[in-house]
């Protein structure tokens, strides 16, 4: 009996292991040319080996699982198919979970930028005109901050000038558009105005929020309405 589970745990397993272990690289690799030449170079050592293993085992009675004398190579089968499978491990976890996991994290960030400039865009206060502008820019590339601080002060300066106020709150945000350096998303805001001597005004606006990654890092690229369409 001892020697039946050591042929089916060293004989057996350990190397079914090992072949299981490079397949599954070549399945999470997508099965690259250079790794279906590898896998099938490595499968066919293995393969040989066990059918040396078989041919000893039918001459002398003895194979590696019960040999006495083959304790260190018996540690080297085990350690190649725990190599075999720990690797195709890593490499299904590079390959599958990092990049789900920068896709949510890259998606999140993106939402969460596009949000914070849309309501920076649609909120002023007549008691610091430059604070949402200042917001909204800091979190945009240069050129785009310049440009954006060019064409909003005009418009502040008459609001300021007329004690208009504005709140905007977002109701939803959602990526349209995702990619490694580039993403777009639409943002819906609730806003509301007010006036001296007026009642509040309020409006949902739908913008699109144009995103770009130069140096590892999200900017927002553009701020735009989304038209209505039509009727």
């Amino acid at each position: 009996m001892r020697n039946l589970l050591r042929v089916v745990a060293f004989d057996l397993l350990a190397p079914l292991a090992a072949i299981a272990g490079l397949l599954l690289i070549g399945v999470f690799l997508g099965w690259p040319l250079w790794w279906v030449s590898v896998c099938s170079i490595l499968c066919l050592l293995i393969v040989q080996a066990m059918a040396v293993n078989a041919v000893l085992w039918r001459r002398d009675g003895v194979t590696v699982g019960t040999d006495d004398d083959a304790a260190g190579l018996r540690l080297t089968t085990v350690g190649l198919a725990t190599a075999a499978l720990g690797a195709a491990v890593v490499v299904g976890y590079t390959g599958l979970t990092l990049p789900d996991e920068r896709l949510n994290q890259d998606s999140a960030e993106v939402v969460r930028l596009a949000s914070a400039v849309s309501e920076a865009t649609a909120t002023f206060s007549p008691q610091d005109p430059s604070a949402s502008i200042d917001r909204a820019a800091e979190l945009m590339a240069p050129e785009q901050a310049e440009a954006f601080r060019a064409n909003f002060g005009k418009s502040t300066e008459d609001l300021a000038r007329k004690n208009i106020s504005a709140q905007a709150q977002t109701v939803s945000a959602g990526v349209e558009v995702l990619g490694p350096d580039a993403a777009s998303v639409a943002v819906v805001l609730r806003s509301t105005q007010n006036a001296p001597g007026q009642q509040p005004r309020r409006a949902v606006l739908a913008l699109r929020v144009a995103l770009a990654k130069p140096d590892d890092r999200w900017l927002v690229v553009d701020v735009a309405p989304i038209n209505a369409p039509a009727a």
